[in-house]
């Protein structure tokens, strides 16, 4: 009986083991394996070569812009993901008629496939788009804007494009949040000559600390992983002369085709975890220091 009671529990969380080893932990190993190899996608010889896959990105050009534009999109997208929900979310936690249709308003997006968003986006934002056609016309511009082919400006698009998706999301959170920060600590606040501002910052802020450290860990993350925003505003060229590509789009580009490079890739691959990594031990401590 004891063997028996042993195993039941074990046999319920075995289907889930399974599929995180084969799906997750197997990859994730192998992945590891590949970076110090010459591995092809067609298989073939394999053979060890060292470190010289991550020798070779000190010399890759393509890797530093990838990381420049990894980093810019995270460190431009974490305040205002960070903040701007924050602050939406504060205007609709108020019980008030008809506030359910804004609440529904701004998680559309969310739900939305980022692929269509992003064609969409990719119709508004062309030279001859709607965008530049209605500026055109109301005299504001002599000529397009090339937010699609110029290497910032489709830095800074599909950075609008991500706010926008995803300020519903992280709106949601922040509303959970907010339901449990005591309203008697505004009232008393209020009772004592805080302004609204000074209510955020001292009631406020510190009741959803924890919940914005999460939610600047996800964006920092998702950010620095950002794939399909940019892959279809360039049209998957990833902008003039490849400028405009994110670490995953490179990783992409290289692992791609009959000739692809697994190995390189694999590299490319762990160079990415390792960048993730920073922001969020710096967001730990950060988060850390200050709750204590």
């Amino acid at each position: 009986m004891k063997t028996k009671s042993w195993i039941s529990p074990w046999l319920f969380v075995a289907p889930a083991l399974v599929w995180l080893g084969v799906f997750s932990f197997w990859p994730s190993i192998n992945t590891i394996i590949l970076a110090f190899t010459n591995a092809k996608p067609l298989g073939g010889d394999v053979e060890f070569v060292g470190l010289s896959n991550f020798s070779y990105m000190f010399r890759d050009p393509q890797l530093m812009n990838a990381l420049l534009n990894s980093l810019v999109f995270m460190l431009v997208c974490l305040p205002l993901l960070t903040i701007l929900p924050l602050l939406i979310a504060m205007l609709l936690e108020k019980k008030m008629k008809g506030i359910a249709f804004f609440r529904t308003a701004f998680y559309t997006p969310v739900i939305a496939s980022a692929v269509v968003v992003a064609l969409i986006w990719t119709w508004l934002l062309d030279e001859q788009g709607m965008v530049n056609n209605l500026a055109q016309a109301l005299g504001i511009i002599t000529e397009p804007i090339p937010f699609l082919t110029d290497r910032w400006l489709v830095i800074f698009s599909a950075i609008s494009l991500t706010v926008w998706k995803g300020l519903g999301y992280y709106m949601i959170i922040y509303l959970a949040a907010l339901a449990n920060v005591s309203k008697d600590l505004h009232e008393a606040a209020a009772m004592d000559g805080a302004g609204p501002i000074r209510r955020f910052w001292s009631v406020t802020v510190p009741g959803v600390r924890n919940t914005m450290a999460l939610i600047a860990v996800l964006v920092c993350v998702s950010a620095l992983r950002v794939f399909s925003e940019l892959y279809i505003l360039t049209g998957g060229s990833g902008g003039p002369g490849g400028e405009s590509m994110s670490i995953v789009m490179l990783i992409q580009q290289y692992a791609r085709g009959f000739a692809g490079d697994l190995g390189y890739a694999s590299a490319l691959s762990l160079l990415l975890f390792a960048v993730t990594l920073v922001p969020l031990l710096i967001l730990g401590k950060i988060n850390k220091k200050v709750n204590e």
